[in-house]
C-alpha cells in the first residue's frame, strides 16, 4: 500500500510553511486570523476560517514532522514531538504530563480514542457554569461533522492481548467493558501511535485539517512561539512571538511580531493560559490558569506466563466506565479503565524500583499487561485543580496539590485493577508505588494495597489529558472565557482548545475539543462574514 505524506507533497507543490529557526532579522506578518497553536483545536479552526477565506497564520512552537520521518522510535518520537521531552512535570514532579509539542500538537502522538463529551459532565456544566447550549442534543451535529471528517468510527479488528486482558478480567467480575472509536482510516494495527503515525492512518490534524488548510493558502510558522499579545484599549493589536531554534529549546534573539483582526488561542491548557499570563490582560476575578484539570492517572501492571507484547496492535480499543457511573458525579471521584500501549522507554521510567530489582521488572516486559485508571478530577466539592504559573524565565509550569479525594479514589482504582488482573490470569500484580513490590494473589494485594501510603512521589500519578485554565461560564465571576469560546474583557480573542472546559471531563478529550472547537469556531466565522459558516471539508 502507498504512504500519502500530504505534508511533504503540499511542500514541493509550494505551500506556506516557514521555519522561524532560520530567520535572522525581525519580521512583520499580517493576517484576518492568526491562530496558535495546531493541535485539536487550532486544527479544527484552521480548517473552518479558511473555508471562509480568511487569511490564515499558524504559530507552532514545536517542530514539523511528517508521516515519513516517524520511524517508531521512542528516541527520536519523545524529544521530537513532545513538551519537555515527554517528561513535562508539575510543580513538585509528582506527575508526569504527557503533552504533544509539534505540527498538530498531541493529535500527532495521542493514542487515537475518540469519545464524546459525557452527557453527566454536560449536565454538570449547565447547572454549574450556566453553560445551557452544552446539551448532548444540541452538541450532536457538531460531533457527526468531525466524525466523518476524521473517519471516527468503530474498531472492527480483535484487540490486542493487553486489551483483551481487560476485558477477560472485567467480564469474570460481572464488569461491563465497552468498545472505544478511534479515529483512523486503512489503519496498519502496528501500535507506535505515540511516537507519530508513520502510515497516516490517524487522522490527526496533521494529515487532515492542517494540509487542507494549507491548501487554501494559510502560512505555516514552526519553531515559533507566542510570547504575549500586545494590547490597544480593548482591542489585541499584535502578537509578539520568539524563534525557536532548531534543537526545539533555545530561543533566538530575532522577533517576529504578528498582526491581525482576531487571534485564536489554541495553545493547550498549560500553554494558552500561559500566554494569557505573559500578556497581562485584563482579568478582574483572577481565573487565568486557575481550576487546571488533568485526569490524574494510576496504574497497575500485571505478570502473565503467557505472552502479551503490549507494543503491538491498536494501543487502546477497549475500556469500562464503570467506576465513573458508581457515584454521584460530584461524590467520591470515578474513574475511567483504559490501558496504555507498552513501549520499553515509557514502561521503563514510569515502573518503580531500581538497580536489580528495576532490572528484574523489565526481563518481564514481554509478559507485563498494564492498565490505566483516570480520575474525574473537578466534581467534588474539594476539587481545585490545579494553576498555572509562570517561572522566571516566562514558561509555564502547573502547580496540581493532589488532595484527599484524589488519593482516596487512587487506592480504589488500584485495588479495582489488581481484582481486574487476577480474574484475567495474573500471576503477580504490581501496583506503580515505590514501596510496592508486588503481590502474588487478590487477597494478599486487597491487604497490601490498603495499607500503602498514598502519598506524592510514592504512589506513580501520570496524566495525558490536560483541561482548564481558561474555563467558559455564563458569569465572568466563574468563567475567563464566554460559552462561544471569546475571551472577556479584549473583543477580538478567542480560546478554542481544551482550557475552556470547567472541569475534566471524564474521558480522552480530543473529541470533545474538536467538536466544541468546530461550533464556536463557526459562530466567530459567521459573527466576522456575516453569513453562515461553511462545514468542515
Amino acid at each position: 500500500m502507498t504512504i500519502r505524506d500530504p505534508i511533504r507533497e503540499g511542500l514541493a507543490a509550494g505551500w506556506k510553511v516557514l521555519d522561524a529557526s532560520l530567520i535572522e532579522s525581525p519580521r512583520t506578518l499580517e493576517a484576518d486570523v492568526v491562530i496558535v497553536g495546531t493541535g485539536a483545536g487550532g486544527g479544527i479552526a484552521a480548517e473552518i476560517m479558511t473555508a471562509a477565506g480568511f487569511d490564515v497564520i499558524l504559530v507552532e512552537e514545536g517542530p514539523l514532522r511528517s508521516t515519513h520521518d516517524f520511524r517508531m522510535l521512542e528516541a527520536e518520537a519523545y524529544p521530537q514531538l513532545y513538551q519537555e521531552s515527554a517528561a513535562r512535570k508539575t510543580r513538585d514532579k509528582a506527575i508526569n504530563i504527557l503533552q504533544g509539542r509539534c505540527v498538530g500538537g498531541s493529535t500527532t502522538v495521542n493514542w487515537a480514542s475518540s469519545f464524546r463529551t459525557p452527557a453527566a459532565t454536560l449536565a454538570f456544566w449547565r447547572e454549574r457554569y450556566g453553560l445551557t447550549e452544552y446539551t448532548p442534543e444540541a452538541l450532536q451535529p457538531w460531533f457527526e461533522m468531525v466524525e466523518r471528517r476524521l473517519g471516527i468510527g468503530p474498531w472492527e479488528r480483535a484487540p490486542n492481548m493487553n486489551n483483551a486482558l481487560l476485558r477477560s478480567g472485567a467480564t469474570a467480575l460481572g464488569i461491563p467493558v465497552g468498545e472505544i472509536r478511534r479515529n483512523v482510516r486503512d489503519c496498519w494495527n502496528l501500535g507506535y501511535c505515540g511516537m507519530g503515525c508513520p502510515t497516516g492512518a490517524k487522522q490527526s490534524m496533521l494529515v487532515t485539517t492542517i494540509p487542507t488548510a494549507l491548501g487554501r493558502g494559510a502560512t505555516l510558522i514552526h519553531h515559533l512561539r507566542a510570547q504575549r499579545l500586545l494590547s490597544a484599549g480593548a482591542r489585541i493589536d499584535a502578537l509578539e512571538c520568539q524563534p525557536i531554534q532548531a534543537d526545539g529549546i533555545h530561543p533566538r534573539q530575532t522577533a517576529v511580531t504578528l498582526r491581525a483582526r482576531h487571534f485564536v488561542l489554541a495553545a493547550g491548557a498549560i500553554g494558552t493560559p500561559a500566554l494569557l499570563l505573559r500578556s497581562n490582560l485584563p482579568d478582574p476575578y483572577s481565573l487565568t490558569g486557575r481550576r487546571t484539570f488533568l485526569h490524574p492517572t494510576v496504574i497497575a501492571a500485571g505478570q502473565f506466563a503467557k505472552a502479551v507484547h503490549g507494543h503491538a496492535g491498536a494501543p487502546q480499543s477497549l475500556y469500562s466506565d464503570h467506576f465513573l457511573e458508581q457515584y454521584p458525579i460530584d461524590g467520591p471521584l470515578g474513574f475511567k479503565l483504559e490501558v496504555p500501549p507498552l513501549h520499553p522507554v515509557l514502561f521503563s521510567t514510569t515502573l518503580q524500583g531500581f538497580a536489580a530489582e528495576h532490572a528484574e521488572a523489565m526481563r518481564g516486559f514481554a509478559h507485563t499487561h498494564a492498565q490505566l485508571a483516570l480520575l474525574r478530577d473537578g466534581f467534588h466539592p474539594e476539587s481545585h485543580g490545579g494553576r498555572v504559573e509562570l517561572r522566571a524565565d516566562g514558561t509555564p509550569v502547573l502547580d496540581y496539590p493532589l488532595n484527599e479525594p484524589i488519593w482516596e479514589g487512587a487506592r480504589r482504582a488500584l485495588l479495582t485493577m489488581a481484582e481486574i488482573q487476577f480474574a484475567a490470569g495474573a500471576i503477580r500484580v504490581l501496583p506503580v508505588h515505590e514501596q510496592c513490590r508486588g503481590y502474588a494473589n487478590w487477597g494478599e494485594a486487597k491487604e497490601g494495597i490498603a495499607r500503602l501510603p498514598m502519598k506524592p512521589l510514592l504512589t506513580r500519578v501520570v496524566s495525558a489529558h490536560v483541561m482548564g485554565g481558561a474555563a467558559m461560564s455564563a458569569s465572568a465571576e466563574t468563567g475567563l472565557t464566554s460559552p462561544d469560546g471569546s475571551l472577556r474583557h479584549v473583543d477580538n480573542v478567542s480560546v478554542f482548545d481544551g482550557s475552556v472546559f470547567p472541569t475534566s471531563i471524564g474521558s480522552n478529550p480530543q473529541l470533545s475539543i474538536y467538536a466544541i472547537t468546530a461550533r464556536n469556531a463557526s459562530i466567530l466565522t459567521s459573527r466576522m462574514t456575516g453569513r453562515p459558516a461553511p462545514p468542515l471539508a
